[in-house]
């Protein structure tokens, strides 16, 4: 048990990795389309702009008028040595002067947008890379995981019997810990200070969307655990807190790694419900319930239940999050 405990850790953290991957993934992809979109606009401004110096170029030299810049054009070796010539020339209209910056400046975005088009290319292929290495690494330890789930299997049984009473007491005890809350919200004494004043009690009650989001998870209680997933019919952790809270109308990324870098920083003691609570260096992630306990889609083989904030939990616990 304590191997398929480790085991189901290294599980988890290689289902995130492949999370973060995924996202970065999405964020590049979504550049690439920008960036994409940008350097065919600067292509065609450049394509527009090229034109009109090329014509006010002939123009000067067929006219030959030396006061209009003639004497630029003569031994210029490139594009690039005409348009100093020319940015240096005390002779070049001002109207010559805007087509030679237009010129200049769409250059330099076309071959910008390319540079950063190449370098998100390398990058496309290195986290498509890490993502396949993650979604390699959880096969493999699936099948690891199954030959020794196969050898225990009478154990097993007994523990998930164990389990599930556990669960059933956990489930109890949370859903009397939310009523009681509600109860002391909605009676806590006002006191009047002047014509239609209150002055709220001392601890104010938690947002409305941290109080909201543990009762929309308690509905998907026994939800079997999916890597990957992120929708009623399977989770994993992260896909289990991007989904609940999403549906309180807060948007988080498919990735326990990056649901960190949201909301501010709780300690274990000053954790309320519906904070994010972050395990194992940060590759799992659950959703606070209350009376130290959380809800979470622990691991493969697993369904989504609630937790006691002790053991292993507390041992590898990495911080807390307030969105």
């Amino acid at each position: 048990m304590s191997q398929i405990q480790q085991l189901d850790s290294s599980l988890e953290r290689a289902v995130e990795a492949y999370n973060l991957a995924n996202v970065k993934l999405n964020r590049i992809k979504h550049d690439l389309t920008d960036n994409t979109h940008a350097l065919v606009v600067a292509k065609k401004s450049l394509i527009h702009s090229q034109a009109q110096l090329s014509a006010r170029l002939v123009d000067i030299y067929t006219s030959g008028d030396q006061n209009a810049g003639l004497a630029v054009l003569l031994g210029a070796s490139s594009l690039d040595d005409m348009l100093g010539r020319m940015d240096a020339s005390d002779r070049v209209s001002e109207q010559d002067s805007l087509v030679l910056k237009q010129v200049a400046h769409f250059r330099r975005e076309v071959q910008h947008r390319q540079r950063f088009l190449q370098h998100a290319h390398g990058e496309q292929v290195q986290v498509v890379a890490e993502r396949d290495a993650a979604r390699a690494s959880v096969e493999s330890q699936l099948g690891q995981r199954k030959q020794l789930l196969g050898s225990i299997q009478g154990e097993i049984a007994h523990l998930k019997a164990v389990d599930a009473a556990r669960q059933a007491e956990l489930q109890r005890q949370a859903l009397a810990a939310q009523q009681s809350s509600e109860r002391q919200a909605s009676l806590a004494p006002t006191v009047g200070i002047g014509s239609g004043s209150t002055i709220s009690p001392p601890t104010p009650a938690p947002p409305a969307t941290h109080g909201g989001v543990v009762g929309v998870a308690m509905q998907y209680l026994g939800t079997p655990y999916v890597w990957g997933g992120a929708s009623p019919s399977g989770f994993d952790c992260s896909g289990f807190v991007m989904y609940v809270y999403s549906q309180v109308g807060v948007s988080l990324p498919h990735s326990s790694y990056a649901q960190y870098g949201y909301g501010s920083p709780v300690s274990m003691s000053q954790l309320q419900p519906g904070d994010l609570v972050f395990f194992d260096g940060l590759g799992h992630v659950g959703i606070y319930v209350g009376g130290g306990t959380f809800i979470h889609a622990p691991h493969t083989g697993d369904v989504v239940k609630i937790s006691s904030l002790s053991g292993w939990y507390a041992s590898t616990f990495v911080g807390g999050r307030r969105l």
